[in-house]
């Protein structure tokens, strides 16, 4: 066995019990994932109002409504600098070390939160342009959170729990979507009651009151408040052991830290680890051939499980609007008021969030330790293949009013499955397997591969689930393949995602430096049990 594998400090925390410290960073990586997904999934529910106040046409007989380009770039613009984000933080955090760069990552958050609802100017080309240009920052914050946190918690955890805590960690994410709508249940309502406005068909103009502005801009502005909550707690948090002693060289300092979080007494073994410094062949870099030989079918199994995950994810958000239309959920947009359309799109999506999303992500939390990652990923990507075929299929089936209900049942059991499924263990698979200096270096890449498969969902299937008669599809979009067919298609990219899963080690119950190769006992081709 190589001897980093057998340094005390590392054995010390693979084989600590479950302890308050634990919980704790569950706690502070978790409220970051929870403002991540809050600030993410928030642009969602006001993209309607902003349409309405800044792009209203008078005598149209319908409420204003961003166009497509405008739409693409207040929804996506985040999205890009999320995975600018998750290929710089996690560079950079694999350099500095993942503690000095958490903060950072943290602080560019919460004050590009604030900056979004601060947007400035009255015209629509000024407002949206400031608040793209935030939102690309904001997600650049964002990104780095997905690497280091993933990081943190493997790092923090011992081998028994670490699945859980780094799902739990992640399932955070489920709550931020559920924070938001919630709020902006409470915001519009709260708004809604004390300034009084007729519905868009009796009167356009004073449908849309002037105080609407606010209730977009405070609810992209408190997404800034929980992280900010917890900066100080994070900031206190010590480096973890494994970039100490195995990136910065430091067993001392490393059996120092993990001696007071512990609370038990570990050797510091310098000695030993200056040994295993000293052979080179665990010093190569990613673009090595020794990289490549060791982790190349990894690194290429995570990065394409997550981007065929997030295609299929982020397009089924596509559909919603036309779900919760359909079963009455949402009512026409011209039947409503600004301010209650508010409402009524926050509560359908807070009740999917409560119904599916939630769930998923905790059902991963609880049985990825027990059953494994591998097996919950195959299981996600094949429901989710064939509820899509079932949607897809008898599609004409499923838009008569009377098969709606059949036709949401379905669909939330794609998001059930998605969460107790890809969307989890594709987080936390990247941060288990690959070396201590590179660890955070190749989540960055696996994540960033999964948000340009989001971009691909959100914007491509935007464009593709139009309809193909010209006169149907939405105002200013070219025609597509209709959404029948575009549900075939994310049937095909499952399926993908279920065979690329067999390029994916499984990691349940092994040790950060068995997965790694760190430890020259067990080769990580041979580590699937």
């Amino acid at each position: 066995m190589e001897p980093s594998g057998n340094l005390q400090v590392l054995n010390a925390l693979d084989g600590a019990k479950t302890q308050w410290y634990h919980f704790t960073a569950i706690v502070i990586a978790g409220m970051g994932f929870f403002t991540d997904a809050y600030d993410l999934f928030c642009i969602s529910l006001v993209t309607k109002l902003l349409g309405r106040i800044y792009y209203y046409t008078e005598g149209s007989p319908k409420p204003g409504s961003l166009p497509p380009h405008v739409s693409a770039a207040v929804n996506g613009v985040a999205l890009i600098g999320t995975l600018a984000g998750q290929l710089f933080f996690g560079w950079l955090g694999d350099k500095l070390g993942r503690k000095k760069v958490y903060g950072i990552t943290l602080m560019l958050t919460c004050l590009c939160s604030i900056a979004s609802g601060l947007s400035f100017g009255s015209q629509p080309k000024g407002v949206m342009t400031t608040l793209c240009f935030f939102r690309f920052w904001l997600g650049f914050g964002i990104g780095g959170d997905y690497p280091l946190s993933a990081t943190i918690m493997s790092e923090y955890s011992n081998k028994k729990t670490r699945g859980a805590f780094i799902a739990a960690v992640f399932a955070m994410q489920g709550f931020g979507i559920l924070g938001g709508g919630v709020f902006a249940i409470m915001m519009a309502a709260l708004f809604d009651s004390k300034f009084k406005a007729p519905p868009y068909e009796v009167d356009p103009v004073k449908s849309t009151v002037p105080e609407a502005d606010y209730v977009w801009r405070i609810i992209l502005m408190v997404g800034a408040l929980p992280a900010l909550l917890t900066y100080y707690w994070r900031m206190k948090m010590p480096e973890t052991a494994r970039f100490t002693a195995l990136v910065a060289k430091n067993a001392k300092k490393a059996a120092a830290d993990m001696s007071k979080v512990l609370q038990v007494d570990i050797e510091s073994e310098q000695e030993k680890l200056d040994e295993v410094m000293e052979d080179s062949k665990f010093s190569y870099g990613l673009l090595s051939k020794e990289f490549v030989k060791r982790h190349g079918l990894h690194l290429l199994g995570t990065t394409s499980t997550w981007f065929l995950l997030d295609i299929a994810f982020y397009s089924q958000n596509l559909f919603q609007k036309d779900i919760f239309t359909a079963i009455g959920w949402i009512p026409p947009a011209k039947t409503m008021n600004a301010i209650h359309e508010v409402y009524k799109i926050a509560r359908a999506q807070t009740l999917i969030a409560l119904c599916s999303t939630v769930p998923g992500y905790w059902f991963t939390v609880f049985l990825i330790d027990k059953i494994g990652r591998f097996t919950i990923q195959l299981i996600g990507f094949i429901m989710m293949t064939v509820f899509m075929f079932v949607l897809a299929f008898p599609y004409n089936y499923w838009t008569q009013p009377k098969h709606n209900l059949g036709f949401v049942v379905f669909y939330s059991l794609t998001f059930f499955f998605a969460n107790f499924g890809p969307n989890a263990t594709t987080f936390v698979v990247p941060a288990e397997i690959f070396p201590a200096r590179l660890r955070a270096t190749c989540h960055g890449i696996s994540a960033a591969s999964g948000k340009l498969g989001a971009i691909v969902g959100a914007f491509g299937f935007l464009y593709l689930a139009q309809n193909q008669d010209p006169a149907k599809a939405d105002h200013g979009y070219p025609p597509g393949i209709g959404v029948k067919n575009s549900l075939i298609v994310l049937g095909v990219i499952n399926l993908l995602g279920t065979f690329c899963t067999f390029l994916v080690p499984e990691s349940k119950g092994k040790s950060l430096e068995e997965m790694s190769g760190e430890n020259e006992e067990e080769m990580p081709g041979e580590t699937r049990a």
